[in-house]
């Protein structure tokens, strides 16, 4: 468990947090939320120093911070540098004992024969055999193919570097896992992977997102930073905010009931400080007054406030793709595109990594010609495009209202100081020059002089990766109400969900009408990916990384060895050296042509043996699912009685929703458990016929 007693923490002078105090337990799953500058990578900096690791020290100013002296930590960072390391080495040094275990056994020249035994032996316990598979799989999730894993890290781009180390991250046997917007540079697909990695993580997780939908998907607790108080909520990132609502009107209720209390006695001290008969009373108010704990009144937030202008002209359509075929070179990666945007166009692109999304994207925009087919566009099209280049397109160092300046023309700057206000370019920020920006700045900056040209179509690709959650709140409501066509790739489901009315799945070198919603497609990659573990099991029985076994150790050698030492006095054997002897039995029995009854029985034997934990689990689990709907049921019985939302009753409603909460949580996890057992189940029942 890790426990903040009264923790208070100054840096570059200004104070973060005062005062902070919570528990964080195993297993759980924390969403670190806060704006931006209220301290939230400095409370990641804070629990590294605390565990003797990362490279920024942060010191308490008060309080005490208690971590386990066992605990290992995981943290992802966001910087990753060139090197000449292949990819799934850079990954496989994530498992810090893993690699230096298998650097021990790859020169066992200067280890003595009992030493040799103790390796083996270590390897064997933390299952090391299967590690360079779980790397294999951890990159695969993330959207590498195998062609990549022998790539050296330099030769990766800055956002396939940072998938690089979050991959590197995964592999770690930590106890405490920090991620920092772990799903900035992901797409659909691999953000719905790590979701499900990360709710079956057995450590502690806390991460910072401006992802909503991962974080209602990952996390059961919400630590928020806010006005120099950190507190601790219990449920996904919804039940969070309607909880803090709730109290931010309790709070505002006892700010204007204090404001009409102080009113009240200045205007005593005022009338009657002056009066002897009256003097004492005075100063007894105004002691009063002074022992009033001061209260903020809490209001909206949300420094975002903007809205796309009414386009000027608008025919129908808009931009049109006909029977095209698109691609690079000569070799197309679409075929027979037929796309359409007309103004009431409010269209989502779905596909997998490499699908070709961004490539359709730039026919539309007219980046990429067709190879055949046809491509036009009306005379009326006024093009408002967002993408990662025309972030980095920005000049320098030329300042917002600088670069606005050049669009606008005579426009005051008055007039342009309120709209660059919108986008929270207020004071000494308008007149600095953008190089000084972090990439939500410039995201922000690129968005307000796309919204200041009156485009009639958007095409915005990724246009949230930058952006915290009240700008990806304000670029929703901002969309909703826009009046020309939307065109939308982005892994952010919240903003999918309530922009686009129709959604195009690219996958095969095909574009066509998805029939379903954003949930729908999270299925559709699901059952996607089962079809390809599928099809990839024939493969990988034969051998699939053979260039692999030629840098990590020799599975079958190593079984040879310790074959050689049970033969030499050591017959005792580890329970995963007994499974493996198992599953090599099984192997040899299933490969005989034909097998005698008694045989047959003994088989079957072995399978069910092989199977039963795996059987109690789903038993077990499915006991517990039965325990956790009761109560639910019960709770929900409670919640119904109307007595409970009286305005006497509403510390009793917030505990009943917090319990609530915490319940639908643990049920989310076990239905989670019950199916990977039942997968792994089928898959072995599978591989005994």
């Amino acid at each position: 468990m890790i426990e903040f007693k009264d923790v208070s923490v100054r840096r570059d002078g200004r104070e973060l947090f005062s005062g902070a105090s919570f528990q964080l337990h195993p297993n759980h799953k924390i969403g670190l939320t806060g704006n931006n500058g209220t301290g939230k990578s400095t409370l990641f900096a804070l629990l590294l120093t605390q565990m003797g690791t990362g490279d920024t020290e942060v010191t308490l100013d008060k309080g005490e911070v208690s971590i386990p002296d066992s605990w290992h930590v995981a943290h992802m960072a966001q910087e990753v540098g060139a090197s000449s390391q292949t990819a799934i080495d850079y990954v496989l040094g994530g498992d810090e004992q893993w690699y230096t275990l298998n650097e021990a056994l790859s020169d066992l020249s200067s280890v003595s024969d009992d030493q040799i035994g103790v390796l083996h032996q270590q390897f064997d316990e933390i299952d090391g055999y299967r590690t360079p598979t779980k790397a294999a799989q951890i990159m695969a999730g993330l959207g590498f193919n195998t062609a990549q894993h022998d790539l050296p890290v330099e030769g990766f781009s800055g956002g396939w570097r940072m998938r690089l180390n979050l991959a590197k991250t995964l592999m770690s046997r930590a106890d405490l896992m920090l991620l920092d917007e772990p799903t900035n540079h992901l797409d659909l697909d691999a953000i719905l992977w790590l979701e499900t990695w990360i709710n079956s993580f057995t450590g502690l997780v806390i991460v910072i997102s401006h992802d909503q939908a991962f974080l209602d998907a990952t996390v059961g607790h919400i630590l928020h930073v806010e006005q120099q108080q950190i507190t601790l909520y219990t449920g996904n990132y919804q039940q969070f905010i309607r909880t803090r609502h709730e109290r931010m009107a309790q709070q505002q209720q006892a700010f204007e009931k204090q404001e009409a209390t102080k009113a009240h006695l200045d205007d005593f001290i005022r009338r009657f400080r002056a009066k002897a008969s009256k003097a004492k009373q005075a100063q007894s108010r105004i002691k009063q007054l002074e022992r009033m704990a001061e209260l903020s009144p809490m209001m909206a937030d949300n420094p975002f406030s903007f809205q796309f202008y009414e386009p000027a002209h608008m025919s129908s359509p808009l931009i049109e793709l006909s029977k095209a075929d698109i691609g690079y070179s000569t070799t197309p990666l679409l075929y027979n595109a037929n796309v359409q945007v007309t103004p009431d166009t409010r269209l989502g692109l779905l596909g997998m990594n490499g699908a070709g999304k961004s490539t359709l994207i730039k026919a539309l925009v007219g980046e990429l010609g067709v190879l055949t087919g046809t491509y036009q566009v009306s005379d009326t099209l006024k093009l408002g495009y967002f993408n990662q280049h025309q972030m980095d397109a920005l000049d320098a160092e030329a300042t917002p209202i600088e670069m606005l300046r050049r669009l606008a023309g005579k426009t005051s700057d008055a007039q342009l100081r309120s709209f660059l206000g919108s986008f929270d370019f207020r004071g000494e920020r308008i007149d600095t020059p953008s190089k000084l920006f972090s990439g939500g700045e410039r995201a922000r900056l690129t968005l307000a002089l796309i919204v200041w040209q009156r485009p009639n179509v958007l095409v915005l690709d990724e246009p949230t990766n930058h952006l915290d959650l009240q700008m990806r709140q304000a670029l929703t409501v901002a969309l909703q109400g826009f009046q020309g066509a939307v065109v939308l790739v982005s892994h952010d489901r919240e903003l999918i969900a309530n922009v686009c009315d129709e959604l195009y799945l690219v996958h095969d070198g095909q574009i066509d009408e998805f029939d379903g919603d954003i949930s729908d497609y999270g299925k559709w990659l699901s059952e996607k990916r089962k079809q390809e573990n599928s099809s990839d099991k024939g493969a990988n029985k034969k051998g699939k990384n053979k260039k692999a076994n030629k840098k990590f150790i020799d599975k079958d050698s190593v079984s040879r060895e310790t074959d050689n030492e049970s033969g030499n006095g050591n017959p005792d054997k580890s329970k995963s050296s007994k499974k493996k002897f198992a599953n090599s039995k099984l192997a040899e029995n299933t490969a005989v042509s034909s097998l005698t009854k008694e045989e047959q029985r003994k088989l079957a034997a072995d399978q069910r043996k092989l199977t039963a934990p795996i059987r109690r689990n789903i038993e077990d689990t499915e006991k517990s699912l039965a325990k956790i709907e009761q109560k639910l049921v019960n709770l929900e019985t409670q919640l119904a009685n109307t007595e409970l939302y009286e305005e006497g009753r509403k510390a009793d409603l917030l505990k009943l929703l917090d319990e609530q909460t915490a319940l639908q949580q643990q049920h989310s996890d076990h239905e989670e458990s019950l199916l990977m057992a039942m997968t792994t189940l089928e898959e072995m029942e599978a591989e005994f016929e």
